[in-house]
């Protein structure tokens, strides 16, 4: 079936192409390419269900890098094997995913071969990997996805999805906790659909693992209820190619392959060297190198006669016949399951099922009001209902973010039962949010919870998740002073800011119980944004929406939601989340005293960033200077609404542990302090005004 000439000419083409790219680039990491090129090529051309013409076929199997800076392997395989592009929109776009000028071209802007792997950006990349640890605990959210789809729609004699997810990991993959976090959880869920390959090569940037890891991964693995292999020979693809075949007959526990590997091979001056991780070999030693592996020395970028016919007789034609056979099959299943059919379209395509919005809750006005996380459950058990694929959880803090599905048959994902809603990450918020963003790559609509202060242990997952575009939500309670009691170290303050600043990122922080709802209705909506939903522990005022503006509002980013009769205010009060009622109530005595006051709720930023200049100035009027922002946070990034002549009432210190009336009492988030600072600047306007006309006279 195979040649054994063919094999080793494709491994060192592999090799080779990775070697001339970091070479003219000046720029990359050789040696891990040169080493893991005999078990990428055995993966992708003797293994993986994946068809080069169709690379998002729904039931694909998933290859993950989680050792990025190793992307020319990615690179050359998608580029011998002929990986077709696709756009956003799933139109086939028919030119090859990585063209052989793009490897020209590695790492230099606009080449569909970049330093690392970017999803959403080059297609057959099925994740971005790149921060070390994070492509693995992401394929965790991958394994569980496929596992949750398996549940729910395959059918005797028609399985619709079961496909496997191989990732290859890195000694700093495994020092990372992110893959400590995401193993065990894969451990306990059983996950047999998943296989990791270790490349234990015994070195990182500073030298030999000696130095800092010399754990025992195997032990480490087993403890983890995994099943664990050993490869000696990273060059022996029949060892590795029986290996892979063990994995898929394992049932019950995911597969840690542990394969020894040699940094560089083939070069007589950097094998087994840290040398060989993140620098080119330099001219002579390429020659050496190439002249180890019985290539022409001088010949750059060379893809032999017969290596991209060999890819296309194997992953070629194995994973056109494999996808043909699905195909098939999803039309017999098509028309026995119409329903689960258009469920399966609409995923794929990120769409959402008709009257996804119906019997959202609409809350009354109410003083005592409820908590922005009370409102969130409520609002999430209808829409687990209306969309079959919303599904998530929380790090061990479902009861206190109200964010279990608690609804007749919504169920536990388990090992036994993984088609339930309700998915229990335990205690590891990093791996958490990982897991969300496989979990969404595989097309469900996932959410991820925990207390506000601990998305600064999950906030790397966070950034990867906006830069990949992925409709993933992260659900976050508990998001000021309303801690009182646990003190600064439950208190959030930075945070707000700092994940205002990530790209690409839509936070929204609601103001009352009806503002949870309409902030839901927006972030559902999204296709490719990732979104952060800010909740207060403590109840909220409900507002009267028929005195007030409708929460619709929500929409865009920020809305007037009191008003001076006539609509042209003196002073502007901006508030979000827990301090919109605080800014009502401010408003009505400033109104109550003559004074022409306009509150705007500003839930998202980002989304009002994105609304017209028209509108924009229609909410925030250029002429009227006189602005308070009221946020219990950091008032970093407020300047921007407020300008040099309004005043920001946040947060310059942590908090402290005391009652939260207290807290407010002490940090200033009261009515009356509203007012006074209002008076202080309309006063302080007028004696410009009045020092201004002075001056002209």
């Amino acid at each position: 079936m195979f040649d054994n000439g063919l094999d080793q000419l494709a491994i060192n083409t592999i090799r080779t192409l990775s070697i001339d790219a970091v070479q003219t680039a000046n720029s990359g990491h050789p040696g891990t390419a040169m080493a893991l090129a005999p078990l990428v090529y055995t993966i992708w051309n003797r293994v993986m269900a994946f068809d080069p013409q169709d690379p998002i076929w729904p039931n694909r199997d998933r290859f993950v890098l989680s050792n990025g800076h190793a992307s020319m392997l990615l690179w050359s395989v998608l580029h011998l094997s002929g990986t077709r592009a696709v756009n956003a929109d799933y139109e086939k776009l028919g030119q090859l995913s990585v063209t052989l000028e793009d490897i020209r071209r590695f790492r230099q802007f606009g080449s569909k071969a970049p330093g690392h792997p970017e999803y959403h950006w080059v297609s057959g990349v099925e994740s971005t990997t790149g921060p070390l640890g994070q492509g693995i605990a992401t394929s965790v959210g991958m394994a569980i996805a496929e596992k949750w789809l398996a549940s729910r729609y395959n059918k005797p004699a028609l399985n619709i999805f079961d496909y496997n997810i191989y990732a290859i990991c890195s000694d700093g993959c495994l020092m990372e906790g992110v893959s400590s976090e995401a193993a065990s959880l894969a451990g306990h869920l059983a996950l047999d659909n998943l296989c990791w390959i270790y490349d234990n090569n015994h070195i990182t940037i500073e030298g030999s693992t000696q130095i800092t890891f010399t754990e025992d991964v195997a032990a480490r693995f087993l403890s983890y209820h995994w099943n664990v292999l050993r490869l000696s020979d990273a060059n022996d693809i029949e060892q590795i190619d029986q290996a892979l075949q063990k994995f898929r007959e394992t049932k019950g526990k995911p597969t840690l392959i542990i394969l020894d590997s040699h940094i560089g091979y083939g070069s007589p001056n950097r094998h087994d060297t840290a040398a060989a991780h993140g620098e080119p070999l330099g001219l002579d030693e390429i020659r050496l190198t190439k002249r180890a592996y019985g290539w022409p020395e001088d010949a750059q970028f060379l893809v032999p006669e017969g290596v991209r016919e060999h890819f296309a007789a194997g992953i070629g034609r194995r994973g056109a016949a494999a996808r043909q056979v699905w195909i098939n099959l999803f039309n017999d299943y098509r028309n026995k399951y119409p329903e689960l059919a258009t469920e399966i379209d609409q995923m794929q395509h990120r769409e959402l099922p008709a009257e996804w919005d119906n019997n959202l809750p609409v809350f009354p006005e109410d003083q005592k009001g409820i908590a922005g996380r009370e409102a969130s459950g409520k609002v999430l058990n209808v829409l687990a209902q209306n969309i079959p694929w919303l599904l998530g959880g929380a790090a061990d803090l479902g009861p206190s973010t109200k964010t279990l599905l608690t609804y007749l048959g919504a169920g536990d994902i388990q090992a036994q039962t993984p088609g339930g809603k309700n998915l229990h990450f335990g205690i590891r918020e990093h791996a958490m949010c990982a897991i969300v963003n496989g979990l969404s790559l595989s097309k469900l609509r996932p959410y991820g919870a925990t207390f506000f202060i601990f998305s600064d242990y999950a906030r790397p997952a966070i950034r990867l998740s906006a830069l990949m575009e992925l409709p993933a939500i992260f659900i976050f309670t508990h998001d000021a002073m309303g801690d009182g009691e646990d003190g600064p170290t439950h208190q959030p303050v930075e945070q707000l800011a700092s994940l205002r600043a990530i790209p690409g990122l839509t936070l929204l922080r609601p103001g009352d119980a009806n503002e949870v709802v309409e902030a839901y209705r927006v972030i559902l909506q999204l296709r490719h944004r990732s979104a952060i939903l800010v909740l207060s522990r403590q109840p909220l005022p409900t507002l009267n929406r028929n005195k007030y503006a409708p929460a619709s509002g929500v929409a865009r980013g920020a809305y007037i939601l009191a008003d001076t009769p006539g609509g042209k205010p003196d002073i502007i009060l901006i508030a979000t989340g827990s301090e919109i009622s605080l800014a009502v109530q401010a408003h009505e005595k400033l109104i109550a005293e003559g004074i022409r006051s306009r509150v705007v709720s500003m839930p998202s930023w980002d989304i009002f960033e994105h609304q017209t200049q028209e509108y924009r100035d229609s909410v925030l009027p250029p002429a009227v200077k006189a602005r308070i922002a009221i946020e219990q946070a950091s008032t970093f990034g407020w300047e921007r609404y407020v300008r040099d002549s309004g005043r920001i009432i946040g947060m310059q210190t942590f908090g402290a542990s005391a009652p939260l009336k207290e807290l407010q009492k002490e940090f200033g988030f009261e009515p009356d302090r509203v007012v006074l600072i209002s008076k202080e600047l309309l006063e302080k306007q007028q004696l410009s005004i009045s020092h201004r006309s002075f001056s002209d006279n």
